[in-house]
């Protein structure tokens, strides 16, 4: 991130804010400060600048998807991004986040039936194709440039080239038709009007049309690994078939379609965390160590997969 970025992001939401220059003693926030996306808040309005490498067409699109799916999606303010220090920057209204200080709190039912309704809803206007796979094989490259010697990379590694291409972002997705997040965890609901609105999704940056078992994928692979409770589980499954959601059979075993996408978030999550690891020079932690250590499981079973 440019050192001029944050300061100038938030002189641009507290004028875009206001439509008038007055004294203002609004609540002004920085919200994140990474390299791929910086996001300030002033009063009820939220600019986000997105990565450096973001395509002003796709992203113009997906905006124009978030404006047509209200209840599901936040609908962003503005209905194009704006230029700032050579960054595209979208505007939205403020949403109460999700609190991780409170797990028992975690609507983990609500991202699930969000999900299910997204999953069912025909896309408004031309999309590109969701970027899961896309995010994950870059994250393969940076482990590889990063790490190559250190030795949780191989099993990591074995574990990608033993994905089916689509999986690894080399081949179109079997499913070019279904609508999608692209990265859902959390992190990416909020209630609005805040302070307790109905929550929505919101972060369209890897929107597109997909492989639906792909957004459910990230809490399968928890719950494979360890991470998410049974109970928790179950919850976000029994929401998901509850509202009708394709992305699984209806009932009996969901892993016939879960077990790629699956396996696919847990080597990205691996790969994010080993180069972490690496760059801040210390070792791996408990929950590092245990996604690579299912990396290694995963490496010596084919994955089963209908679509593969």
């Amino acid at each position: 991130m440019t050192t001029d970025l944050l300061p100038a992001l938030t002189a641009h939401v507290t004028a875009t804010a206001h439509a008038s220059p007055h004294t203002c003693r609004c609540t002004t926030a920085t919200l994140a400060a990474r390299e791929d996306a910086t996001v300030v808040r002033h009063a009820g309005t939220v600019a986000k600048a997105h990565a450096p490498d973001a395509d002003p067409t796709g992203l113009t699109v997906r905006l124009t998807v978030a404006a047509r799916l209200p209840g599901i999606l936040l609908p962003p303010l503005t209905p194009t991004p704006a230029e700032l220090h050579g960054r595209l920057v979208t505007h939205w209204p403020y949403g109460t986040p999700v609190d991780p200080d409170d797990p028992d709190a975690a609507p983990w039912e609500a991202a699930a039936t969000l999900l299910a309704r997204l999953h069912q809803a025909p896309a408004p206007t031309a999309v590109p194709p969701m970027r899961g796979p896309a995010k994950a094989a870059h994250a393969i490259a940076l482990l590889r440039t990063t790490a190559p010697r250190h030795p949780a990379t191989a099993p990591v590694l074995r574990a990608w080239t033993a994905l089916p291409p689509w999986a690894r972002g080399e081949t179109p997705m079997p499913d070019t038709v279904t609508l999608c997040h692209g990265d859902l965890h959390l992190g990416q609901l909020v209630r609005h009007p805040a302070p307790d609105g109905p929550w929505l999704l919101i972060d369209v940056d890897d929107l597109g049309t997909g492989v639906p078992a792909w957004d459910l994928a990230r809490p399968a692979a928890w719950y494979a690994c360890g991470l998410l409770t049974p109970d928790e589980w179950h919850r976000f499954l029994t929401a998901y078939r509850a509202a009708g959601g394709p992305a699984v059979p209806s009932d009996g075993d969901p892993w016939t379609a879960l077990d790629v996408p699956a396996r696919a978030l847990t080597v990205q999550t691996a790969a994010r965390a080993v180069t972490k690891a690496v760059v801040a020079g210390r070792p791996l932690d408990e929950v590092e160590r245990s996604l690579v250590d299912a990396c290694a499981r995963m490496g010596s079973v084919s994955p089963a997969s209908p679509t593969g």
